[in-house]
């Protein structure tokens, strides 16, 4: 099994590419072992390694966040636990473990507004999701109110120094274009 690995924006996330399916759809993000003990053996064994902080699933990669720990140090023992896991045959995500990206859970927006979020949501899935998973992240629809789009910011994205920048010149800006009603972009947590 030959595992590609590529740099991403974000200097403390590196994406791992197995050259197989993660998941076949969604996404699932894991910021603390216990979570990722309960729903993901792969994300177990990730968090299992020193320094690891973060892992984040998506259909054809992995992504996986640290603390202060060096790469250099890190990186042949999370290739390592991605090679065992793969052959060992156990799935990615426990048996019953939500294998969506709760998208819709927890959205917030005003009776009337319909019409504007499904353009909102249309824009994201279609121009800036697939621009984002290339750099190991993902950015999902919170809510939309007064004129501000409120997105969360997962994987690669969660924590990077240019997330800011990508957030105000890049998706503000598509989203403004397409739909004069937005005046703003926030991330939300």
């Amino acid at each position: 099994m030959f595992i590609q690995t590529e740099t991403t924006p974000n200097p403390s996330t590196l994406k791992f590419l197995p050259g197989k399916v993660v998941l076949e759809s969604g996404t699932a993000e894991f910021r603390d072992e216990t979570e990722a003990r309960a729903a993901s053996p792969l994300a177990a064994r990730l968090f299992g390694i020193p320094g690891v902080t973060g892992v984040f699933l998506g259909y054809d990669f992995i992504t996986v966040t640290k603390d202060g720990a060096d790469w250099q140090h890190m990186k042949p023992a999370i290739l390592g636990n991605i090679m065992e896991h793969f052959m060992s045959g156990q799935p990615v995500l426990a048996s019953g473990a939500f294998g969506g990206n709760g998208d819709d859970e927890g959205e917030f927006f005003e009776a009337g507004d319909e019409t504007i979020v499904a353009t909102i949501k249309e824009l994201l899935d279609t121009r800036v999701r697939p621009a984002v998973a290339q750099d190991g992240g993902d950015i999902t629809f919170k809510g939309f109110r007064d004129g501000v789009v409120y997105l969360n910011m997962k994987g690669a994205c969660s924590g990077c120094p240019s997330s800011t920048a990508t957030l105000k010149h890049g998706v503000q800006n598509l989203l403004r274009h397409f739909v004069p009603e937005v005046q703003e972009v926030e991330a939300v947590a």
